[in-house]
């Protein structure tokens, strides 16, 4: 009776012994500890990357909502939800708008290091940067109309955020992936 393998190259007339070497067993596959996944398995998971946009996202919201008020009580200025999705506070020849663009371009920066946690792939930096941009920008579209579209502050702020972003979490992906593989 043969028996068929998937890595079996023919099939023998007569059973297999023990010490046959036409036999070959599958390599162990590699298990990351963190998430359970194969390390080499770089197959499509929509649900992976749906959880890591929002947790990117979500992270990013909750660092502008904090460094927002840190603003609040160093510089006293009101804390609204407009700061974060309205081009109404964001005027670069105010001081109060500068402040706020600043806010923005830190956030950026902490951004990056969000993506190196999170994302851990220096091939996905764009992506993920500039998904995070995009659902930004309708988020505020929604919350607040059209006004983001004429707001040339708006672009400038959040464009150089977006470049900032990609550029500093691909360097530090990168520095992150090329790091030793530490022997147990």
């Amino acid at each position: 009776m043969a028996i068929l393998r998937k890595n079996r190259v023919s099939t023998p007339t007569s059973s297999p012994s023990r010490n046959d070497a036409s036999i070959k067993t599958p390599a162990p596959v590699q298990r990351s500890t963190s998430t359970g996944v194969s390390k080499n398995n770089n197959k499509f998971n929509p649900r992976l990357i749906f959880s890591q946009i929002v947790a990117l996202q979500s992270l990013n919201y909750l660092v502008l909502s904090f460094m927002f008020q840190m603003n609040s009580v160093l510089y006293g200025y009101n804390v609204t939800i407009d700061r974060i999705f309205t081009a109404k506070h964001l005027n670069l020849w105010t001081k109060e708008g500068r402040i706020d663009a600043m806010t923005i371009i830190f956030s950026s920066l902490v951004g990056s290091l969000l993506m190196v946690v999170v994302v851990e792939k220096s091939k996905k930096c764009l992506d993920f940067a500039t998904t995070n941009v995009i659902v930004h920008f309708i988020i505020c579209v929604l919350y607040g109309g059209m006004s983001v579209l004429h707001s040339l502050d708006f672009w400038i702020v959040h464009v150089f955020g977006v470049i900032v972003m990609v550029i500093l979490g691909e360097y530090l992906c990168s520095k992150m992936e090329l790091m030793d593989i530490p022997l147990l």
